[in-house]
């Protein structure tokens, strides 16, 4: 499983980083604008269903029924099972498209209701990126497959071309359409289809080729669905968060949406690393201990899967927040994004920043539910949790604007992950031990000193880091993100967390015996 949360987390990490070059290219070519704003709703459209449908509710269902049919069946009826579930996928996602396609204007109306001047332009782009909903929701059961031969470094590898694709939209098509944001739209649809036709060549080689074949509501379907429905909102429920932000968002001043985005953005980066890393990797091997009878080995798999996140997320959540301006500032402070957009989307950043721990724990924990066949629990807590968010944003939105969105998910989201923590351990399938909570407790001490250290930096030596010139801004974060890094596993070592020399001898010698002996 480590080797899959690796593979993963670093396929996550070159998408982010790919992503964040692309928000680059629309913050300075567009600016926290009504344009932007336009733009941002018109994607968060197809993107809100990709994870609830995609990455969500159908693969928490999918996953678990693949591997045990591959494990106890064999690969023939498991190919069968995802040919039936390809082609109803597909059908049902075609008249989603369809039936979009001819509302959207109603569609807008509900997911944006402040707009006015722009809502026009929201809808035409709307239009254009709505079929990245059927690709991309079709490449993730593709992805599904995959995952569930454990073949995790094709499935990640394939999403990085989203933002290939959609830096080249940028660069080189807006000449051509009415506008930047037509650009980037045509750009989201187009690595639809590419990333779709990757995905089916890669399963098609590892034996599992799926095609377009008639949709049936088999037995098997049924039960797929039966179990999908549920997870509809138990899997996406920080999806869901934040498209209520987004709609708060819209009743908000101008510009409002594209700083949340922003600040999004950045906080996704490890979100979307070890989140996904860590749901990815840990569904299929915790389904298939469940179905081999294994509930001690699935129980350390849990403990392991909460340990290997933490170690990273506790220091990412602690360094957004102290460096959240200076971040903000190097990556977006260029072109249209003026300084006051930065020190605001920092606000938000802390705010994202704050709920981290708890948006990667419920990945982590939600595989414990849906490995066992269990999508209702889930849907449950998060039909609470997402009445609770709304009421939060409803209470914040005026006082503090454009943090108070931010901040009423991170909320909704700790009491979430507290919820499904306290479930599973009273139903016996988490079994926190002594020594992964003394582990979780000295990462957290490592995390604060190296908070502190980092605090110190920008208070004294690099204070203003976010006035200075483009090129020293990226020198000085990088000494400073160096130095947390370096602090931590320093802090980690110490407190015999992380044993440093032992890791690295460990990486040399795996390095050593992947290098090709001389002839």
């Amino acid at each position: 499983m480590l080797k899959g949360f690796l593979t993963v987390g670093g396929w996550t990490m070159l998408s982010r980083v790919l992503g964040l070059v692309r928000d680059q290219l629309l913050a300075a070519m567009m600016g926290a604008g009504p344009m932007q704003d336009a733009f941002q709703v018109a994607f968060r459209l197809p993107n809100l269903f990709r994870r609830l449908f995609g990455e969500g509710a159908f693969n928490s269902a999918f996953v678990p029924l693949f591997s045990g049919l591959l494990a106890n069946e064999g690969p023939t009826v498991a190919r069968g099972f995802a040919r039936e579930a390809f082609g109803v996928l597909v059908f049902w996602l075609l008249c989603l498209t369809i039936l979009g396609e001819l509302f959207m204007p109603e569609v807008i109306a509900v997911i944006a209701p402040g707009f006015t001047a722009n809502r026009s332009l929201a809808i035409a782009l709307g239009r254009i990126t709505f079929p990245y909903v059927l690709l991309i929701c079709a490449a993730a059961l593709v992805s599904g497959v995959l995952n569930g031969l454990e073949r995790f470094g094709v499935a990640a590898a394939a999403y990085v071309l989203f933002n290939v694709v959609g830096i080249a939209a940028i660069l080189f098509l807006t000449p051509h359409v009415a506008s930047v944001a037509h650009a980037a739209s045509w750009g989201i649809t187009a690595s639809g289809v590419v990333q779709l036709g990757v995905l089916l060549v890669a399963a098609k080689r590892a034996g599992m080729p799926l095609g377009f074949p008639r949709p049936r509501l088999t037995p098997r379907m049924r039960l797929l669905m039966r179990r999908m429905t549920p997870g509809l909102i138990g899997s996406g429920i920080t999806q869901l968060n934040l498209g209520v932000d987004t709609i708060i968002g819209t009743l908000l001043p101008a510009g409002s949406v594209s700083l949340m985005y922003f600040a999004d953005r950045v906080n996704q980066l490890p979100l979307g690393v070890l989140g996904a890393a860590a749901g990815t990797t840990l569904l299929p091997v915790l389904s298939r201990h469940v179905q081999g009878g294994k509930e001690a080995e699935a129980r350390r798999t849990q403990n392991s899967a909460i340990e290997y996140a933490l170690i990273l997320v506790i220091p990412a959540t602690l360094a957004l927040m102290v460096l959240a301006r200076p971040i903000l500032a190097t990556l977006f402070g260029y072109g249209e994004f003026t300084a006051r957009d930065v020190a605001l989307s920092a606000q938000s950043l802390a705010a994202y920043a704050l709920g981290l721990p708890f948006f990667v724990l419920i990945k982590v924990l939600a595989p414990g539910f849906f490995a066992r066949g269990d999508t209702t629990t889930p849907v449950r807590v998060g039909m609470a949790t997402l009445g609770i968010n709304l009421c939060l944003n409803l209470a914040l939105m005026r006082p503090l604007q454009h943090v108070g969105p931010p901040l009423a998910t991170s909320l909704a989201s700790a009491l979430n992950a507290l919820i499904l923590g306290i479930l599973l351990l009273r139903r016996g399938y988490l079994r926190p031990d002594r020594i992964m909570l003394l582990r979780i407790g000295r990462m957290t001490i490592a995390a604060a000193a190296m908070a502190a250290i980092l605090a110190g930096l920008k208070l004294g030596p690099m204070s203003g880091i976010e006035l200075r010139h483009g090129l020293v801004r990226m020198v000085l974060l990088g000494v400073m993100i160096t130095t947390g890094m370096v602090s931590y596993a320093v802090l980690l070592d110490l407190l015999g967390v992380v044993k440093l020399r032992t890791a690295i001898q460990t990486i040399a010698e795996r390095l050593r015996r992947r290098r090709p002996r001389s002839a």
